[in-house]
């Protein structure tokens, strides 16, 4: 279970923080547009709806050879972090950008897609199944989350380089992981036939699952895209920036046990439904903070950092109790997963950077009323509405509770 968590760790890393900060580290670093870098971000998550399902095709594929194919997965994931952060472009700073997050992400897609079907066949070999397993990646998880929200921030006084030191610590955590997780793929044996996708497209679960975990994502790909803007130049407060991240993460980490012994004590359709009323109550708070308003916005981050904890335990465990009934390699379902996870985050690149340009705010400057409101609704509205539509999905759809 250890090498579980890390290996989520280093995959969490690679995944939520490079949306946070990437965008804004090349606006500020090399002064690229962010309709651009939304363009660009949104352009590579077209090219995942072909390259998702085919590397759970792949991943479904590779029997005991497993090992040796996450074992690259990981080299590359390495040097596109290096590429990102730790590397001065030796070209167009944008097709740079397109160039190492494309690596970036092809691996992460792979690894985690791996990462998710060797844990269809680890649950039924624990006490405690899916949840159980998934209490503990996911755990590992959001600590890796913690971890690479507040990295840069720290990193910040010690060196003048921040991002670049990240970059490197990160390689070699990714190293350390990847040798921990050796007996787990070498564990894993090719014993059942290749799903076909139509099979997992055709079960009406699966896609009602696959539909709840797209809307039900969305706001926190929304609040994702905005964070360091909003803390910046709606709370007028930068430099917390880090310390706030990591309250939200730290929070989703420390409750997602807690919401695994919920789903099992009223059931998990229940415990989702609270958390999504409670992350309505967040994003609702945030329409009436102002400059200044740090305390109340970190009471925020810590309620819904906990809701995260529920929706990233709960919905990945329901998905694969559903993978281990129809689709026992857990490949292709999880290549799915993975395209609708970064999906959100691209969708809420492409189209929120974009409209709060045309609302005239500015990065780093001093933005007027309009903008900053129009920050505000993106920031905090949007995601009320999203949670909305989410807990209608999730009421009209049966879960066979266990």
């Amino acid at each position: 279970m250890p090498a579980f968590a890390l290996f989520g760790a280093i995959l969490s890393g690679a995944g939520l923080p490079i949306y946070i900060y990437a965008p804004k580290y090349f606006a500020d670093t090399y002064g690229v547009s962010l309709s651009l870098l939304g363009a660009v971000l949104f352009g590579l998550r077209l090219f995942d709806v072909v390259q998702d399902p085919a590397l759970g095709w792949v991943a479904e594929r590779l029997g005991r050879a497993r090992g040796i194919a996450v074992a690259i997965g990981a080299a590359l994931l390495a040097v596109s972090m290096l590429g990102l952060f730790a590397m001065v472009p030796p070209f167009s700073p944008v097709v740079w950008f397109a160039l190492t997050v494309t690596g970036l992400f092809t691996a992460f897609s792979f690894l985690t897609i791996n990462f998710y079907a060797q844990g269809v066949s680890k649950a039924a070999r624990l006490p405690g199944g899916h949840v159980q397993l998934a209490t503990w990646r996911e755990s590992g998880a959001l600590l890796g989350v913690c971890l690479a929200a507040v990295a840069p921030t720290l990193l910040a006084g010690v060196s003048d380089q921040p991002f670049a030191v990240f970059g490197w610590v990160f390689a070699a955590t990714v190293m350390v992981a990847t040798l921990g997780m050796i007996p787990e793929w070498s564990a894993a044996a090719k014993t059942e036939a290749p799903t076909p996708l139509g099979t997992i497209l055709q079960d009406r679960l699966a896609r009602r699952l696959l539909l709840l975990a797209l809307v039900n994502a969305a706001p926190l790909a929304v609040s994702s895209t905005l964070f360091l803007f909003y803390v910046e130049s709606r709370l007028g407060a930068p430099g917390w920036e880090g310390p706030l991240l990591v309250l939200f993460f730290l929070s989703a980490a420390v409750s997602s046990p807690a919401w695994g012994w919920l789903a099992g004590r009223i059931g998990t359709k229940r415990a989702l439904l609270c958390a999504m009323g409670l992350a309505i109550l967040s994003f609702a708070t945030v329409l009436g903070l102002g400059e200044g308003d740090i305390a109340i916005f970190a009471v925020v981050c810590i309620a819904s950092g906990a809701t995260i904890g529920a929706d990233l335990t709960l919905l990945p465990a329901l998905f694969a109790r559903r993978m281990a009934a129809i689709a026992p390699n857990g490949g292709q379902g999880f290549g799915l997963w993975s395209l609708v996870s970064k999906f959100t985050l691209a969708l809420a690149a492409a189209t929120l950077l974009p409209l709060l340009e045309a609302g005239g705010f500015t990065a780093g400057a001093d933005n007027g009323a309009g903008a900053l409101w129009r920050l505000t609704l993106l920031y905090a509205l949007v995601p009320c509405i999203l949670k909305l539509v989410a807990i209608g999905l999730l009421i009209a759809t049966p879960l066979e509770e266990s």
